[in-house]
């Protein structure tokens, strides 16, 4: 149902920008969006990722262990190292202050 709202969007011309988790199956995912709508990632290179790590452990925020097989990042080819090399799983709801600092304009 998503993606025939998205097919539609994107049929009239919209553009998209794209987050999601920072875990195997959400780069996957990334992946797939980022091909089928030419999506820019939106806070998803390696940078944003050990940013994001490094600030979820200061805040104490329980981290989880990043599981499964290494997918490597179509837009950042950093990304699959960087997050293997620290092991922590970040779930999008870690990014979302960041989110709606760039949606209001306050960067």
């Amino acid at each position: 149902m998503v993606l025939t709202l998205l097919d539609a969007l994107a049929a009239t011309g919209c553009h998209f920008a794209y987050h999601g988790d920072f875990d195997w199956p959400g780069i996957a995912l990334a992946n797939r969006m980022i091909r089928r709508y030419e999506a820019l990632p939106w806070r998803m290179g390696a940078e944003d990722y050990e940013r994001l790590a490094a600030h979820s452990q200061a805040e104490g925020i329980p981290q989880l262990p990043l599981d499964g097989q290494p997918v490597d990042a179509d837009w950042d080819p950093g990304l699959a190292p960087a997050m293997t090399a620290l092991g922590v799983a970040l779930h999008e709801e870690a990014t979302l202050d960041l989110l709606v600092e760039d949606l209001s304009g306050q960067t």
